[in-house]
C-alpha cells in the first residue's frame, strides 16, 4: 500500500506543481503577492524557476524589473518572438548567474548595443539571436567575450564577413547557425579553427566549391546545410549524418573519392539538380540511410534507390518520376513508411507496382497525378496505411463494367485498411452523393 501510495503521489506531483505555477502566474495581483519573498525565490529549483518564468512570459505578466527576482535560479529562458524584449530586459538578464540557455529569436528590438549586457557571462552555453535583424558586426564583439558558448544561432541577422570572422574566437562552439547571411569563402576559411563544430548551417550564403573545401577541417561535423549556395562538390566528411543541398547543383558529396562512403541518415536535396545520380547514391552507406527528400528534382533515374533498404521517408513530389521508375521504389521494401509521389508523372500503374512490396507504408500521397479508381484495389493491399492523399486526382468513386456499363463503387475497397485515419479526396471528380465508407 505504501508503495502504491508513493507511486500515486509521484504520478500526481507534476500536476500539483503545474497548478502551483498556474496560481502564481494567474494575474498581476498574484505576482505581487509572492514577488516580495525574494529569499524563497532564490532557493527555487532551477527547473521550477524556468517553468514559472516561462508561464509569466506567456501571459504577458513579465516586466524587466520582475526579472531581477529570478537572477539566482533560472537556467533557461526562451523569449523567442517577444516583441517587448529590448535593451532594458537584457540589462537584467546579464546578471543571471546560472543562465545556460538564452533564446531571443525574432526579438526585433534586440540590437548590437543591447547585447553588450551579455558580455562575459560565464555559464551561458547557448544563445539564439536568429532573425534579430538589428544584430550587426558590432554586436558580435560582445558575443565573443562569452567563452562558455557552445551553440550560437545568428541566422538572418545583419552580419557581414567581418562579423563572421570574429566568431573564430569562440573555440568551444559545436553548433553554429549562419543561415541567410551573405558570407563568402573568405569568412568561412576563418572559421576552420572551430574544430569542435558538429553542426554548421550556412544556407543562402555566397560559398563556392573553393570555400567548401575547408569543411574537411571540421572532422566532427554531423549536420551541414549548404542549401541555396554555389556549392556543387563537398569534400569527404566521414561523420556526416544530415546533409541539406536543396537548390544546389550537385556533382559529388565525397569529393570524387570513390573509397569514401558517407554514413548519412538524412539527405535533403529539394529542387536540386543532381548531375551524377549514381555517384551521389553510391557515396552513401545504405544501411544507415533513412530519409531522402528529392522533391522538385528534375531527375527521373532512381536506379540507385533499390539498394537503400533502410529508407523510411521518401519524397519524390514535383519531380519527373514516371511509372517506369517505381520498381526501384518498390525494391526499398519493408522499412518504407512515408512516400510522396505528389505532382509526378505516375498513373494507376504505380500503386500496382507497389502493392505487396511496402507492407509498412503508413503515408502515401498521390495528389495531382493521373491516378484513377483502378488504383484503389492496389492501395487496399497496403495494410499499414494511415494517411492517403488522393486530392486532385481522377478518382470518381466508381468503376464501370464495359459489358453493361454498370457502375461499381470503388471506395469501399479501402474499408479493409483498418489503420486509416485520413483520406483526402479534395477536388477529385466524385459524384455529389456517395455512400459513406
Amino acid at each position: 500500500m505504501a508503495a502504491a501510495s508513493a507511486s500515486a503521489g509521484n504520478a500526481g506531483e507534476p500536476r500539483l506543481v503545474d497548478r502551483c505555477i498556474d496560481a502564481a502566474a494567474r494575474c498581476r495581483a498574484s505576482v505581487e503577492a509572492w514577488r516580495r519573498q525574494r529569499r524563497s525565490l532564490e532557493r527555487l529549483p532551477g527547473q521550477l524557476a524556468d517553468a514559472l518564468l516561462s508561464r509569466l512570459a506567456a501571459r504577458r505578466l513579465l516586466s524587466p524589473s520582475l526579472l531581477e527576482v529570478f537572477q539566482h535560479s533560472v537556467q533557461e529562458i526562451d523569449f523567442s518572438g517577444n516583441i517587448a524584449v529590448d535593451a532594458e530586459w537584457l540589462a537584467y538578464l546579464g546578471s543571471f548567474r546560472y543562465l545556460g540557455i538564452l533564446k531571443l529569436a525574432d526579438c526585433k528590438k534586440v540590437d548590437h548595443s543591447a547585447i553588450w549586457a551579455l558580455s562575459g557571462m560565464s555559464m551561458l552555453k547557448e544563445l539564439d539571436l536568429s532573425r534579430c535583424s538589428r544584430i550587426t558586426d558590432a554586436g558580435i564583439k560582445h558575443i565573443v567575450s562569452i567563452d562558455s558558448l557552445e551553440k550560437l544561432h545568428l541566422s538572418e541577422t545583419g552580419l557581414t564577413d567581418n562579423g563572421v570572422m570574429l566568431i573564430s574566437a569562440l573555440k568551444g562552439l559545436n553548433l553554429l547557425d549562419l543561415g541567410g547571411i551573405h558570407m563568402t569563402d573568405k569568412a568561412l576559411r576563418s572559421l576552420q579553427v572551430l574544430t569542435q563544430l558538429e553542426h554548421l548551417d550556412i544556407w543562402g550564403s555566397e560559398i563556392t566549391d573553393e570555400g567548401a573545401s575547408i569543411l574537411k577541417a571540421f572532422t566532427r561535423l554531423r549536420f551541414l546545410n549548404v542549401s541555396w549556395t554555389h556549392v556543387t562538390r563537398l569534400p569527404p566528411l566521414p561523420n556526416m549524418k544530415y546533409l541539406n543541398m536543396s537548390n544546389c547543383t550537385i556533382y559529388s558529396i565525397r569529393g570524387g573519392d570513390s573509397e569514401v562512403h558517407i554514413p548519412l541518415q538524412k539527405f535533403t536535396a529539394s529542387a536540386a539538380s543532381i548531375v551524377d545520380v549514381d555517384e551521389v547514391f553510391s557515396s552513401i552507406v545504405a544501411s544507415s540511410f533513412s530519409f531522402l527528400d528529392m522533391s522538385g528534382c528534375s531527375l527521373s533515374n532512381l536506379y540507385g534507390l533499390q539498394k537503400m533498404k533502410s529508407l523510411e521517408h521518401l519524397d519524390l513530389s514535383l519531380s519527373r518520376v514516371t511509372d517506369d521508375a517505381i520498381e526501384y521504389v518498390a525494391n526499398i521494401g519493408m522499412k518504407l513508411r512515408y512516400l510522396s509521389l505528389k505532382n509526378t508523372g505516375i498513373t494507376s500503374q504505380a500503386p500496382c507496382i507497389l502493392a505487396g512490396t511496402v507492407p509498412n507504408l503508413a503515408s502515401l500521397s498521390l495528389a495531382y497525378t493521373k491516378v484513377d479508381d483502378s488504383a484503389l484495389v492496389y492501395i487496399s493491399m497496403m495494410p499499414s496505411l494511415r494517411v492517403i492523399d488522393l486530392s486532385h486526382t481522377s478518382i470518381k468513386g466508381f468503376t464501370c463494367v464495359e459489358a453493361n456499363s454498370e457502375k461499381i463503387l470503388s471506395l469501399p475497397l479501402l474499408e479493409h485498411l483498418i489503420y486509416l485515419e485520413s483520406l483526402n479526396l479534395e477536388d477529385a471528380p466524385l459524384p455529389c452523393l456517395l455512400p459513406q465508407i
